[in-house]
């Protein structure tokens, strides 16, 4: 298997967008707004932030995005991590996150976010084996007011 993480322009949001959706059929609650990702909404994130595309033999098989939460920049959000259910079972998204995590540490930022949903726990420990740790204090900016806030783990780079 040849596994490949490039990073994503803005002619990959449509792919993106795709991604996003697909990886969250059937895996992330019908409520999440992922399931209605646009490549408009996309474009925009890529615009303000990044993205990562991991492709194994060529294809494409998942993707995350970050923004960052702050006016200097020295604090990311990662948003929108998955994975295909066709690729699932390899440990893809690990690529995903140590992708992200260097180039968060190389371009100067000083800590990292997520959010977890609070009916996916497993992925907290998935997380806190990268050094991310649970932050009650934080609160969750893009929380879906109809649903309980994520749990925000935060990972400090410096």
């Amino acid at each position: 298997m040849d596994v490949v993480i490039r990073e994503a322009n803005i002619e990959d949001a449509p792919l993106l967008a795709h991604l996003t959706r697909n990886c969250w059929a059937g895996k992330v609650a019908a409520t999440s707004s992922g399931h209605q990702e646009s490549s408009e909404k996309v474009e925009h994130e890529l615009l303000q932030g990044g993205g990562f595309v991991l492709l194994v033999n060529d294809e494409p098989a998942g993707s995350v995005r970050w923004l960052p939460i702050d006016d200097d920049g020295a604090t990311w959000e990662m948003r929108r991590m998955g994975i295909l259910p066709a690729f699932r079972g390899e440990a893809l998204s690990q690529h995903l996150l140590e992708a992200v995590i260097h180039h968060a540490q190389t371009s100067g930022v000083e800590e990292l976010r997520l959010g977890v949903r609070t009916d996916q726990p497993r992925l907290v420990d998935l997380y806190a084996a990268y050094e991310f740790e649970l932050a009650p204090e934080l609160e969750y900016v893009h929380a879906n007011p109809n649903e309980q806030p994520p749990h925000v783990m935060r990972r400090f780079l410096r």
